[in-house]
């Protein structure tokens, strides 16, 4: 039986030592998710299948299964099947990101698994969700933040929105809702004694994140197009600029008190003759003047380098940071002095987050290799029928 209520505990790799979780593997914001739990210190099982998902990354560096163990199982045979019910029957959380219906398909689905552990929790990761006109059609991030009006936010007023990668809908919108309605029921299966299903669907989450703009939108303080309000590149104190070596500032000096820092740092606290800007205070509360405020602003900041611009804001409250790529973000002196990124084995990698006082989160696996932990996930896990399926490729000839 899965270990919940008084037999599960918090242990030393983090907040969630002895909850165990089984994976089937995926792309996308199925693993991340799963990825998270293992930081916190669940035991995650990740079921692969023979080929891989079909993401094309080399598995050595594919960060989102690090701390989990892997077996390799064929979902397609009798054995397969029963080997993933064996180890539900002995899990806490249960998680799948395929399509409506596949799961049950292939014998692992809801009712199947809880049949085996009335406790699991099983957690379903999908764009659409389970039910509605599109739950059984294709689909990636960029069309699911497309339809919940998340993707309408980004962009130039004059110019076609762009995507934020994929981090607003498959991983904020959908990973990270999915770990808070596992949690969640975790937590009510403790207490009750009784599982669910969590359907987890991107669009839901998506839509959800945009709660405080329809709040705003609602009370008329929200114009509802892009590049026109005070978060989206409207605001000439807002948004991004570029200095004189192709660099970019990123500037957030919302409040009075911050922009007065920022404006006498930059040099147009009070300044005449420059695109008609005679006083930027009164500039930065007249919307009609944004527009001249802007072409200032972004003049000053073509005039020196980001480095340049960087030493002149550093430590200062005026908001101002440079916009660094992802090689570049794990050596910014903030970021190494509180050790947000590592680099175990050479793989620079965030760590995980967020921080705990007493049951810190720890990179205690390198990123699980197919099938290379059968043998001893069916020992720990009391399965022997799994060591039995099938060798994994570092046992093969």
């Amino acid at each position: 039986m899965a270990r919940t209520g008084a037999g599960a505990r918090s242990g030393p790799d983090g907040p969630l030592g002895g909850v165990r979780v089984v994976e089937l593997a995926g792309i996308g914001p199925g693993p991340f998710a799963a990825m998270l739990l293992a930081d916190l210190g669940a035991d995650v099982v990740r079921v692969d299948r023979p080929g891989g998902p079909g993401l094309g990354v080399d598995p050595r560096f594919d960060i989102t299964n690090r701390n989990k163990r892997s077996v390799l199982v064929d979902l397609k045979t009798e054995a397969g099947r029963e080997a993933v019910l064996e180890l539900a029957a002995r899990a806490d959380v249960f998680l799948e990101g395929y399509r409506p219906g596949v799961a049950e398909r292939l014998g692992v689905g809801p009712e199947a698994a809880l049949a085996r552990n009335p406790r699991l929790v099983y957690g379903r990761m999908t764009g659409w969700g389970q039910d509605g006109p599109l739950a059984a059609t294709a689909g990636h991030d960029i069309g699911y933040i497309a339809v919940t009006g998340a993707l309408g936010l980004t962009g130039p007023p004059d110019g076609p929105p762009y995507a934020p990668a994929n981090l607003l809908g498959d991983y904020a919108g959908g990973s990270l809702y999915l770990v808070v309605g596992v949690l969640a029921a975790l937590h009510h299966a403790r207490a009750a004694g009784t599982g669910q299903v969590v359907d987890a669907a991107i669009v839901d989450g998506t839509a959800h994140l945009t709660a405080m703009l329809h709040a705003m939108t609602a009370a008329g303080g929200w114009q509802d197009r892009r590049g026109v309000n005070l978060l989206d590149g409207g605001a000439p104190f807002y948004g991004t600029y570029e200095t004189a070596d192709g660099g970019y500032m990123a500037v957030g000096a919302l409040e009075t008190r911050f922009y007065a820092e920022f404006a006498r740092l930059l040099g147009i606290e009070n300044i005449e003759n420059v695109e008609n800007v005679e006083n930027t205070a009164d500039a930065r509360t007249d919307m009609a003047r944004w527009g001249e405020l802007r072409t200032a602003v972004a003049a000053r900041f073509r005039q020196r380098t980001r480095a340049e611009w960087t030493e002149v804001f550093a430590g200062t409250d005026a908001c101002v940071a440079p916009v660094l790529s992802l090689r570049e973000a794990p050596q910014h002196p903030h970021l190494a002095a509180r050790g947000t990124f590592a680099a175990p084995g050479g793989l620079v990698q965030p760590a995980p987050a967020p921080r705990f006082s007493a049951t810190p989160g720890t990179l205690r696996r390198p990123p699980a290799q197919p099938g290379a932990d059968t043998a001893e996930v069916a020992r720990d896990w009391d399965v022997p029928g799994l060591h039995q399926l099938q060798k994994g490729p570092h046992d093969e000839a």
